[in-house]
């Protein structure tokens, strides 16, 4: 996250408003900024259950429907081999929804994954091309149930529903397309659905150097996406809305909450199997939450903390610590505290009743049908604002109000978004400066598809030549 106005010049200026060594220094604290890469001291270790970013959006295509991704396994260089990249097994991949705004979840659809292997006598993933999800020669291959659960009990949508491989490489996989496509699958509750699992192109796009002090000391080395060249394991869910809407009704009770969690059971280490309930060790809703609002003392908690017990952190939300960063260094006011814009946008959702930011947006206070009202940190989304036909990457700071914070495109820019929030650009009478503060990194690297599950193909390239 680029803490500077975006632009030589606006560099140059930020410049002269306070950078120094000891400044600087005061950025150590900060362990993490991208979106749930590795955010937390526990979860940074085991990799295959950290959950790294959460999109939602009504789907471009199919209006009528909403579009979830999940991500998980942060920082896959594509030539991870011999064992690539598989969802971790007797694992529960959880997307929650809660429609009523009680902070627990009314719906969840979770993923679980097996993996088998066509010869155990070869280290080999694929032993030959690979021209489809049945090819012989596809040594390792994985494959989920997917589940809904209320309160009513459990429906499986899909048994055994095949994932995308890892992208080993052209050779190997000369028409990867056609895989990734292959492991769309179809199901029929509810009105119908599709679900993906599978390899892609990381979709979160920002510079993260900013710890070689403060982006080179001089405030030069900017503008490099991070992420390029990698890729992630994606879920993605697509959905009718009156599937996820609080009675079925969309129209009457437009906005749903968003988060998704990993949970896991135990393991006997004589039998190597799992036993006992599953344990929830990650948590993503918002972007950034963990990374740049909890404090690394209570990283950890954080994520094995279910949202109807977040009031234990609303301190670090009325009090951020940016924006006292941002003032030490670059000199630019911090916003008056408690922050209660701050606190809509992050745990109330935005409506003309819940703070300062004076519209009715997204909110579980808006659904007619709702009783009971906890705030909470979620990914919100008013399922009745139409897709954009012209989307802005800075989303409802760019007057355009289907893209973040009202849930999350692909293609926002989370990281500009945030800062500027952060800096109290949804506050009457910020400091012009706040308006140009980003990171220079403003696309993804690859076009995304414009069909579900939208994400980019996987790399196959090095990192270190891409």
């Amino acid at each position: 996250m680029k803490l500077v106005p975006t632009g030589r010049r606006g560099l140059m200026a930020a410049a002269a408003i306070g950078v120094s060594a000891a400044c600087v220094a005061a950025l150590a604290p900060v362990q993490s900024i991208a979106s749930s890469h590795r955010e937390a001291p526990l979860i940074a270790g085991l990799p295959a259950l950290d959950n790294t970013d959460l999109y939602a959006f009504v789907s471009p295509d199919a209006p009528n429907t909403v579009t979830m991704v999940a991500n998980w396994q942060p920082f896959e260089e594509p030539n991870g081999g011999p064992n690539f990249y598989p969802f971790a097994e007797y694992t529960a991949h959880d997307i929650n929804i809660d429609n009523n705004g009680d902070a627990k979840p009314d719906i969840v659809y979770r993923w679980t994954f097996t993996t088998t292997y066509q010869n155990t006598n070869t280290f080999l993933y694929n032993t030959g091309p690979v021209t489809s999800l049945t090819d012989p020669d596809l040594n390792v291959r994985q494959y989920y149930k997917l589940e809904r659960i209320t309160k009513s009990g459990k429906q499986t949508l899909l048994s055994k529903a095949p994932v995308a491989p890892s992208f080993v490489g052209p050779a190997s996989m000369p028409n990867y397309p056609a895989l990734s496509n292959a492991a769309i699958t179809s199901y029929s509750y509810g009105g119908g659905g599709k679900s993906f699992a599978g390899q892609a192109d990381d979709p979160f796009f920002l510079d993260l150097r900013v710890f070689d002090l403060l982006y080179g000391g001089n405030l030069t080395e900017v503008g490099q996406d991070t992420l390029k060249g990698y890729n992630v394991n994606t879920i993605a869910l697509q959905v009718p809305k009156t599937d996820l809407a609080l009675k079925g009704n969309p129209t009457r009770n437009p906005v749903v909450g968003i988060w998704t969690t990993t949970a896991r059971a135990s393991f006997d280490m004589k039998t190597g199997k799992p036993h006992g309930k599953y344990q929830q060790v990650s948590r993503l809703g918002m972007p950034l939450v963990n990374e740049v609002v909890i404090p690394v003392g209570r990283k950890n908690e954080f994520n094995a903390t279910t949202p109807d017990k977040d009031a234990k952190f609303l301190k670090y939300v009325t009090s951020p610590e940016v924006p006292k960063l941002i003032k030490a260094i670059y000199g630019i006011p911090a916003p008056a505290e408690p922050r209660k814009d701050l606190v809509e946008v992050f745990l109330t959702g935005v409506c003309k009743a819940c703070g300062p930011v004076q519209a009715d947006l997204n909110s579980q206070l808006l659904n007619k049908d709702a009783k009971k009202f906890t705030p909470s940190e979620q990914l919100r989304l008013n399922l009745g604002v139409a897709p954009s036909v012209s989307p802005n990457r800075l989303g409802v700071l760019g007057g355009d109000f289907a893209g973040f914070p009202n849930g999350r495109r692909l293609a926002d820019d989370i990281v500009d978004v945030t800062l500027r929030a952060a800096e109290g650009a949804l506050l009457p009478g910020h400091p012009a400066v706040v308006d140009t503060l980003g990171d220079a990194v403003n696309v993804n690297d690859h076009p995304f598809r414009t069909e579900f599950p939208y994400v980019a193909l996987p790399n196959t390239v090095a990192v270190n030549q891409s």
